[in-house]
C-alpha cells in the first residue's frame, strides 16, 4: 500500500474542494482516513526498523503531520502500539471467548486454561515487539481493557475448575508468567524453545489446580 502524505495546512490539490469538509460526516471520514494513513506509516516503520525503532517523531515525519497530531490520535507511543495490535488482539479475544474448544467454551476449565496460555505464548512470539512496546506503561500493562479481560478470564477459569484459594491473586501470578518481555527474553536470550514454554505452562496450571481440575465446562468470561 502506498502512503499518501498528509500535511497540516497544506493547500488543496487540483480538483480538491477549496473549503472545509461539507459536514460532520465528511469530517468523520477525513479523521478515519488520516488515522489509517498514520497506521500505514507506522506499519512501514515497524517493518523497516522494528517496534523499538518507531518513535512519535519518526511517525510524524513519515506521515507528514505535526507530532502533536500523532499524540492527539494515539495518546502515547504505547497507545500507538496497542492500536497496531488491535486486530490481532480482537481475533485472540474472540477465539478464547467464543471460539471452538479447548481454547473456547466447551472444554474442561483446566484444559481451557492450558490452551489459553499456549495460545498467548504463540501470540507473543508472533507479535512480541509490538506487545512488549504496548505494555511499556503501567496502565497498559495492568489496567488496559485487554489486560483486565485476560486477568478476568484466567480468574474465571480457575473458579470454574474449583480453585478457591484466592483465584484473583493466582490469576495475577499466572498472568505474570505470560509477560511479553519475560517470554521474549527466555526465547531470544536464554534459548528456551516455544515448546518448552508451553509444556512448562501446562505443568504449572496442572499443579495449581491439582485435584480440583477437570470439572466444569468453562463458559465464556463471566460478566
Amino acid at each position: 500500500m502506498s502512503l499518501i502524505p498528509i500535511r497540516s495546512g497544506s493547500s488543496p490539490g487540483p480538483g480538491s474542494p477549496s473549503g472545509p469538509p461539507a459536514g460532520p460526516g465528511a469530517e468523520r471520514s477525513d479523521a478515519a482516513r488520516n488515522r489509517e494513513l498514520l497506521l500505514c506509516a507506522a506499519r512501514q516503520l515497524v517493518e523497516e526498523c522494528g517496534a523499538d525503532g518507531v518513535t512519535m517523531d519518526k511517525l510524524a515525519e513519515r506521515a507528514g503531520v505535526g507530532k502533536g497530531t500523532v499524540f492527539r490520535r494515539f495518546g502515547s507511543r504505547a497507545g500507538l502500539m496497542m492500536t497496531l495490535l488491535s486486530d490481532a488482539e480482537a481475533d485472540f479475544q474472540g477465539r478464547f471467548m467464543f471460539g471452538p474448544p479447548p481454547l473456547g467454551p466447551g472444554a474442561p476449565s483446566r484444559e481451557r486454561l492450558i490452551a489459553f496460555g499456549a495460545e498467548r505464548i504463540r501470540y507473543v512470539l508472533e507479535y512480541g515487539e509490538l506487545a512488549r512496546a504496548a505494555q511499556a506503561s503501567l496502565h497498559n500493562r495492568f489496567e488496559a481493557p485487554a489486560a483486565v479481560l485476560w486477568h478476568r478470564h484466567i480468574e474465571h477459569l480457575l473458579r470454574s475448575a474449583g480453585f478457591d484459594a484466592d483465584p484473583w491473586l493466582m490469576a495475577m501470578s499466572l498472568s505474570a508468567t505470560l509477560d511479553p518481555e519475560r517470554l521474549l527474553h527466555a526465547v531470544r536470550v536464554q534459548h528456551v524453545s516455544p515448546e518448552r514454554l508451553e509444556e512448562s505452562w501446562r505443568e504449572l496450571v496442572t499443579r495449581v489446580v491439582g485435584g480440583v481440575a477437570g470439572g466444569g465446562a468453562g463458559g465464556s468470561v463471566a460478566p
